[in-house]
């Protein structure tokens, strides 16, 4: 979807005034602020239930506007931003002295992007500053991928929403650190860890001393009914058992229903990954709406390819109890 000229003056001027603007990247929506404006950027954390440790993503329009807001910008990570950007790609690089802390979450590195969405460059672009924008959901939950999502989901706690369609990518961003000599996967995304090795070389997996970035706690991306995942070897078996126990359930799979009970909600997925993540999180929204006391998915095969869809759905598991009869084979 194209930009709307006065829409994108509309938002302009709210984000001039403190407020919040919520705009599509090609990955999922951001609530976004003037990342030079500490007032404003508190409200994201407000709005969203954040805590104030957890650091933001900052949007700028090209790879020259971002660099001034890092202390280094090492030759691995100007590689990095030509080949993916404008893109799904996040680089973490040491912040420069003017960087505010409420960005970074106290710490001594910034994240920054540069997105590919036309709503979100011409906003970018527009504006003329960074603009911090972490997912424009509540915190820990689906992030949302459609305008309708963000406004069910925050309502009058964001000034003005961009609608741009639907997400391309449908996934948060890839997240590479370029610090100390050393290139970092913080979190795996649509640009995979192959394609980075490709640009950069050896790419290493985070230490106990990593940078805090977003989208990291083990509990995260989650609906508000408990979701399990469940090995597509046992999915009717499951199915089965929490039927006779009188539970209504939510049935997220890559296989067409197999069990047929007006108790059973499912939702058949792509096969390809590219297509699972572009539909995941409306799947899963529209299944938390169901109705049912669980959420099952049924597990995702194993590669590099489904390395951004597991890490999203182990997230979204993690915090749910995922009752009775999922142990075991």
């Amino acid at each position: 979807m194209l930009p709307d000229a006065r829409r994108i003056e509309d938002a302009v001027a709210l984000l001039d005034a403190g407020e919040l603007v919520a705009f599509p990247t090609e990955t999922v929506y951001g609530l976004g602020a003037d990342a030079a404006n500490a007032f404003a950027v508190a409200r994201i954390f407000v709005a969203k239930g954040r805590p104030a440790s957890h650091p933001l993503i900052v949007h700028f329009s090209n790879f020259a506007a971002a660099r001034a807001w890092a202390a280094d910008v090492p030759p691995s990570a100007e590689r990095l931003a030509e080949a993916f950007w404008p893109g799904p790609l996040t680089l973490v690089l040491p912040k420069a002295p003017s960087v505010p802390a409420a960005v970074t979450g106290g710490q001594d590195t910034v994240a920054l992007r540069a997105p590919a969405h036309p709503v979100a460059r011409a906003l970018l672009a527009a504006f003329g500053r960074g603009i911090a924008a972490p997912s424009a959901n509540r915190y820990g939950r689906i992030s949302p991928t459609r305008a309708r999502d963000v406004i069910e989901e925050l309502g009058d706690r964001v000034a003005l929403v961009l609608d741009g369609g639907d997400c391309e990518v449908g996934l948060e961003s890839t997240i590479v650190a370029c610090l100390g000599g050393r290139v970092t996967l913080l979190r795996p995304g649509s640009i995979s860890r192959s394609q980075v090795e490709d640009v950069v070389g050896r790419v290493e997996d985070p230490g106990a001393g990593a940078p805090r970035v977003p989208g990291r706690d083990r509990s995260h991306y989650a609906p508000g009914t408990p979701l399990a995942l469940v090995e597509a070897s046992d999915l009717g078996r499951v199915i089965e058992a929490a039927l006779a126990r009188g539970e209504r359930v939510a049935v997220l799979a890559r296989s067409a229903a197999f069990v047929e009970s007006d108790r059973v909600a499912w939702r058949r997925m792509p096969e390809a990954p590219a297509d699972y993540g572009r539909a995941l999180y409306a799947a899963l929204r529209a299944l938390d709406a169901a109705g049912a006391g669980r959420i099952l998915v049924e597990s995702v095969p194993g590669g590099e390819g489904w390395a951004a869809v597991a890490d999203r759905l182990a997230r979204a598991s993690a915090g749910g109890d995922g009752g009775p009869g999922l142990s075991g084979p």
